[in-house]
């Protein structure tokens, strides 16, 4: 049996880790947005802050994104539409130092507390999960059923 891509209710949203273009949190904030066209984004969030970091880095409205992928536009698609309407331009070494400095994003003074707390819902006694993209990967691991 397949699972459409866009049922949130079923399978979590790709990694953050995932990348397109370079680019990471970008397939994950896309399968988000088609989950919510389609009414399956379950407790998921289309341009919520952690999409608003790769918005922000591309110089993409949210709003005009959605609608690109209402169109039902593929990943190589979107990628192709975001190159030519992109308002911040970076190079190959930008987009990876970018994308590496968001896998390795450990929480600030401001988000510490939220952070513990998620950590204590998902996986309290994981001591080593010490920075966002972890503890996103666990908590969609342990909604789906997984073990903490």
């Amino acid at each position: 049996m397949s699972i459409p891509v866009t049922d949130l209710t079923l399978r979590p949203p790709r990694s953050v880790r995932a990348r397109l273009g370079g680019y990471a949190l970008l397939p994950r904030m896309l399968d988000k947005c088609r989950a919510e066209l389609a009414g399956t984004a379950g407790s998921f969030h289309y341009a919520c802050p952690n999409d608003q970091r790769i918005l922000t880095f591309l110089g993409i409205d949210a709003d005009a994104l959605r609608t690109e992928v209402a169109n039902g536009k593929g990943d190589g698609e979107l990628l192709t539409w975001i190159k030519l309407n992109q308002r911040n331009r970076h190079t190959p070494e930008e987009i990876e130092a970018w994308s590496d400095a968001m896998d390795k994003r450990t929480p600030t003074p401001e988000d510490r507390e939220k952070f513990e707390q998620y950590l204590g819902e998902c996986g309290p006694n994981r001591k080593d999960i010490t920075r966002w993209p972890d503890l996103l990967d666990l908590d969609d691991f342990v909604s789906y059923g997984g073990k903490a």
